[in-house]
């Protein structure tokens, strides 16, 4: 009896030894699922603040969009088709010139193109990229309603390469005007446009910096750099701030692959609103001229023109007749301040005096001989034979840009520090060397001439008569090659 009851009392023990085991196990098995299981601690302020940054971000978009188009354009091209492969490659041609170019037989094909544009007045005035509607036979806008309409070019300036489109349309959604001169680096920013012609496509990122020349993109350069994401088809589209406000006009990137790295440029609205007002009213951009050549002051010539610091630029010629040379400049000028404000660098100079309104007087301060001057000078307008452009000459490299090289676009385009010479920046299509010679060639030599800078292209083409064969060596990508222009 006493062994029956001992061996019911060990029953219940083990009984209850295991019922207490299971809920320790099952409550370490709850425990441990549970931490593996709990949501992340994302504070309902942090997701509060996300929350108004999308929706911000969202209803900036939505409001800009409308006002960006898709642009499709197309163009007659001439070609020169050669009756064997050979003909075209660069070493056939280093080894045995252009005399089999005899054979050759001149085609035309239609060449289309993508890019985007900003409409900045309800009437139907689009403001784009030059290159994009440049040489167009045809040119169709896309609106964001899916409403397309033929575009008339209104007007275009290679030299900022900016473009005005006109369509038959009324009473159409705008981008307001912002002000680019108060941007901030760090600023955000957003990109609209059409990437590979995929319309609306919305990229956003920050001001990476602002006042960027000497990228070798257009004659007047004054970019904003950004990170925002601008691909090809993006050219034309919009760069607008927080507000919705257009602050500038997509224009190119830097980029080593084709796609995008994380630097793009802007031509700033500041810039772009005066091209547009110029293009719509004269039918060309009227800018002011001074008849100075100027340089950077670098600490060498600081420390011969005895200057106290770097500030300012130097004049390095004054051209005869010309507003300045009334005025009094002379040659070793250090500018340091023009209409109040003060002046750093060559190119932001230079784009100042050219948005200069023609015919205005302005004081300019300067130091001569280390003592300080201030002269006043009336603005006059920069014609194309005031230049000295050439493409202007009336011989086979007629209707091709060129200028000098910079150390910044050796750094972008990968030109060795040894290569000198002129680098073209445009070609017309009516130029007898179009189809040989490409942007970004460099030319080393005129007809056996060593080339160095500008001066001495100038010099050179403008003495070649109308006609005659030109032999150049010029260097491209990579390699270095003579080229001959002649006349058929």
């Amino acid at each position: 009896m006493f062994l029956r009851r001992r061996k019911y009392g060990y029953a219940v023990v083990f009984l209850l030894a295991g019922i207490i085991m299971g809920l320790v196990i099952s409550s370490g098995l709850n425990l441990h699922t549970k931490a593996y299981t709990q949501e992340p601690g994302i504070s309902k302020e942090a997701v509060d603040i996300l929350s108004k940054t999308g929706q911000a971000m969202a209803e900036v978009a939505a409001a800009v969009k409308p006002a960006v188009v898709n642009i499709s354009s197309t163009r007659t091209v001439k070609m020169r088709g050669a009756a064997n492969p050979f003909f075209n490659d660069p070493f056939f041609k280093q080894f045995f010139g252009d005399e089999f170019r005899s054979f050759e037989h001149p085609r035309e094909h239609k060449q289309a193109s993508l890019g985007s544009g900003v409409i900045v007045d309800g009437e139907g005035y689009i403001i784009t990229n030059n290159h994009v509607v440049k040489d167009a036979d045809e040119i169709k806008i896309k609106l964001s309603d899916k409403r397309e309409f033929r575009g008339k070019v209104v007007g275009t300036d290679p030299k900022t390469d900016l473009a005005i489109i006109k369509i038959d349309a009324h009473h159409l959604p705008v981008l307001k005007w912002g002000n680019s001169d108060t941007l901030k680096v760090g600023e955000t920013v957003i990109a609209v446009g059409s990437p590979y012609g995929l319309s609306q496509t919305i990229t956003s990122g920050i001001v990476s910096a602002t006042g960027r020349a000497n990228v070798g993109i257009a004659d007047y350069e004054d970019f904003i750099q950004t990170d925002a994401a601008i691909n090809p088809g993006n050219s034309g589209g919009a760069l607008v701030n927080v507000r919705g406000e257009l602050i500038g006009i997509n224009t190119a990137i830097f980029s080593t692959s084709g796609g995008y790295q994380g630097v793009g440029f802007a031509i700033p609205s500041s810039m772009a609103k005066v091209v547009m007002e110029n293009l719509v009213k004269n039918g060309k951009v009227v800018r002011g001229w001074l008849g100075i050549s100027i340089q950077p002051v670098t600490p060498e010539l600081a420390k011969q023109f005895s200057l106290k610091d770097e500030k300012g630029v130097l004049v390095g010629d004054v051209v005869e007749e010309s507003p300045a040379e009334k005025a009094g400049f002379q040659r070793g000028d250090v500018i340091v301040e023009f209409d109040g404000r003060e002046v750093s660098e060559a190119s932001s100079f230079r784009n100042t005096v050219a948005a200069t309104p023609v015919g205005r007087e302005v004081a300019v301060k300067l130091l001569r001989d280390g003592k300080s001057k201030t002269v006043k000078v009336t603005i006059a307008e920069l014609s194309p034979g005031m230049q000295g452009q050439p493409g202007s000459f009336d011989n086979m490299l007629k209707g091709l840009q060129v200028r000098d090289i910079t150390a910044e676009m050796k750094r972008t385009l990968d030109i060795p520090r040894k290569v000198t010479g002129v680098i073209i920046t445009d070609i017309d299509e009516s130029s007898p060397a179009s189809g040989m010679l490409a942007q970004n060639d460099v030319i080393l030599e005129v007809n056996k001439k060593r080339i160095n800078n500008l001066k001495d292209y100038e010099a050179v083409v403008s003495k070649i008569p109308s006609g005659h064969g030109v032999l150049l060596l010029i260097y491209r990508n990579g390699s270095t090659i003579y080229l001959t222009l002649n006349s058929r």
